[in-house]
C-alpha cells in the first residue's frame, strides 16, 4: 500500500469515486456514501474530480474503472465486494488490471478470526469475500470482517455505509495529502437571479477563488448561500486569516 507523501506537498492530488450497484441505479437503496466520501477527501486536499455509478456489469465496470485509474491519482469504489454471485467487483478489478484472483490466505485468517469472534458459519458465500486480485494489499474491516483491498491506483471498498467509513479511516492515513482548500460560505439574504451579475463580477476579479452559488428555500421563501471562496492553502499561507475571508467578506459586501 502506497505510503502517503510529507505535508509540505503542493501537489494537486485528484481522485474519482465509482459507485457500483444495480439498486443504486434502480433506487432501491440511497446512495449515502458519495456525500462522506467528498467531504473527507476534500478536508484531506484531495479535489474529487468524478463519480459515475454502474451496475453489476462486468463490462460497464472494467471500462469505467480503466478510464478513470488512468487519469486521476486515486479511484475509490464502493459496493459489490458482499458473498453474494452478483457481488462482482473484485473480479472486474482483477480483470481490469489483467492480474489473477484466488482466495486471499491473509483475508482467510481475517474471515475464520471473525466467525470464529460471532459464531458465525464459514460457508461458501463467506469464502466469496476472501478472493483478491494477486498483488493487492488488504483494507481492514472492523466493523464486519470481510476486507476490501487497494491495488495500483484503486481503493475497493463495501458499499455499507458504515463498513465503507471504518475501510476509509483505514486507507486515510495512507492517501497523499494535496493542498487543502479554505472555504468560507455568506448567506446572501436575497435571490439567486438578484446577486447573479454581482457574483460573476467579483469571480472575476477573483480568479484564484472559486466562487459558487448554492439557492434554497426556508420559512421566508427562496434565499441562496454565495461567496463560498476556496482558495488554495500553498497561495494562502502567508495570510491565511486573510485569505479565509476576503472573497467571502466582497461577495457580502457587494450583495448588500
Amino acid at each position: 500500500m502506497p505510503a502517503a507523501n510529507s505535508s509540505g506537498s503542493k501537489e494537486v492530488v485528484t481522485a474519482a469515486l465509482l459507485v457500483i450497484g444495480g439498486r443504486i441505479l434502480s433506487g432501491r437503496t440511497k446512495d449515502q456514501n458519495i456525500g462522506y466520501i467528498a467531504e473527507y477527501l476534500t478536508a484531506r486536499g484531495i479535489d474529487l474530480k468524478e463519480v459515475r455509478v454502474v451496475g453489476d456489469e462486468e463490462t460497464a465496470i472494467v471500462d469505467a474503472l480503466n478510464a478513470l485509474r488512468h487519469r486521476y491519482t486515486y479511484v475509490f469504489t464502493t459496493g459489490g465486494i458482499g458473498p453474494t454471485h452478483g457481488d462482482i467487483t473484485a473480479d472486474c478489478v482483477a480483470k481490469a488490471f489483467g492480474v489473477a484472483i484466488d482466495s486471499d490466505p491473509r483475508a482467510l485468517v481475517i474471515l475464520h478470526e471473525w466467525v470464529k469472534t460471532t459464531g458465525a458459519e464459514m460457508n461458501e458465500a463467506r469464502l466469496r469475500m476472501t478472493r483478491i486480485p494477486e498483488g493487492a494489499d488488504l483494507i481492514l474491516n472492523k466493523v464486519s470482517g470481510a476486507p476490501g483491498f487497494w491495488i495500483g491506483n484503486v481503493i475497493v471498498m463495501a458499499g455499507v455505509p458504515s463498513i465503507m467509513q471504518a475501510m476509509l479511516d483505514e486507507v486515510g492515513p495512507k492517501l497523499k495529502s494535496g493542498v487543502c482548500m479554505l472555504a468560507e460560505t455568506v448567506r446572501a439574504d436575497a435571490r439567486e437571479g438578484d446577486i447573479g451579475m454581482q457574483l460573476g463580477e467579483i469571480a472575476k476579479a477573483n480568479p484564484e477563488v472559486a466562487i459558487g452559488s448554492y439557492p434554497f428555500f426556508d420559512q421566508h421563501g427562496p434565499n441562496n448561500e454565495c461567496g463560498a471562496a476556496r482558495l488554495r492553502c500553498a497561495q494562502a499561507r502567508a495570510g491565511q486569516t486573510r485569505g479565509r475571508g476576503h472573497a467571502g467578506a466582497s461577495a457580502a459586501s457587494t450583495i448588500k
